[in-house]
C-alpha cells in the first residue's frame, strides 16, 4: 500500500520546470517537494505527496478532511 498525504505550498525554492522545488508544510513539518508533476501548483496551493513527489493538486477543503481523518483515533 502507498501512502500520499497533503501538505500546503509555502515557498517556491526552484523554477526550472524540471527541477521545479518547494517548501511544503504538512502540518507545520517542512519539507522540500519536487513540483514537476504540477506546473500549475503555486504558493498556497495544496498538493497530494508521494515520495517527495506532488503527484496532484487538492481543494484546501479536501486536504483539511484528509488531516481530520488522519487525526482522529480509528483504534476503537
Amino acid at each position: 500500500m502507498c501512502l500520499a498525504i497533503p501538505g500546503k505550498i509555502e515557498a517556491i525554492l526552484v523554477e526550472a520546470p524540471l527541477e521545479r522545488c518547494a517548501r511544503v508544510s504538512f502540518g507545520g513539518i517542512c519539507k522540500d517537494v519536487n513540483l514537476a508533476y504540477v506546473p500549475e501548483a503555486g504558493v498556497g496551493d495544496y498538493v497530494i505527496v508521494h515520495v517527495g513527489f506532488a503527484i496532484s493538486r487538492v481543494r484546501e477543503d479536501e486536504a483539511r478532511r484528509i488531516f481530520d481523518y488522519l487525526a482522529d483515533d480509528h483504534d476503537s
